[in-house]
């Protein structure tokens, strides 16, 4: 039981991550750019994985496995949110121009195309919406990320501790 735990907090963590983006979205109104977007599937990522590994309770070489696939999207979502970053710190004059949204992208566009369009950022991924304790979205995102892409990674090369397996604790856990 002990064993899904990281993985239960993976997709918890962030299907509550991805909530907060909805409720960003439709109750407050604000439209996700097309970074956003991406990372918000990197997150869908994150959770799908979780919740598969948490179902399954995986041990040893799978266990790992699983660790390396939680680290992918994290890795993927935190450098689209970095990239996402640097453009909202860009010069007012050196943001690039404001492009098609993602739905109409996705609707007009083949993938390949939608991809390379949003990660190299429009004029809407440069514009700071929404802030707390004076960080943006895709600061808060990239910390996020950055902590999932850690755990990841130490699920692939931490041994988990026998206790936390077996649930006993002492002489007799050995």
């Amino acid at each position: 039981m002990h064993a899904r735990a990281p993985f239960f907090f993976a997709f918890a963590l962030t299907a509550g991550l991805l909530g907060f983006g909805y409720y960003l979205e439709y109750a407050k109104g604000l439209e996700p750019c097309p970074m956003c977007m991406m990372q918000r599937l990197a997150f869908l990522g994150v959770a799908a994985i979780g919740l598969l590994a948490a179902l399954h309770g995986p041990q040893g070489a799978v266990r790992r496995f699983y660790g390396v696939l939680i680290a992918l999207p994290a890795g993927i979502g935190g450098a689209v949110a970095t990239r996402q970053i640097w453009l909202q710190h860009l010069p007012a004059d050196r943001v690039p121009e404001c492009g098609p949204g993602w739905n109409y992208m996705i609707d007009a566009y083949p993938l390949a195309d939608v991809i390379r369009q949003a990660l190299r950022g429009t004029g809407d991924c440069a514009e700071v919406s929404w802030t707390f304790l004076g960080r943006s979205i895709p600061e808060w995102s990239v910390i996020w990320f950055a902590l999932l892409f850690i755990g990841g990674l130490m699920l692939l090369v931490a041994r988990p501790q026998h206790w936390l397996v077996t649930g006993r604790t002492g002489p007799e856990a050995a």
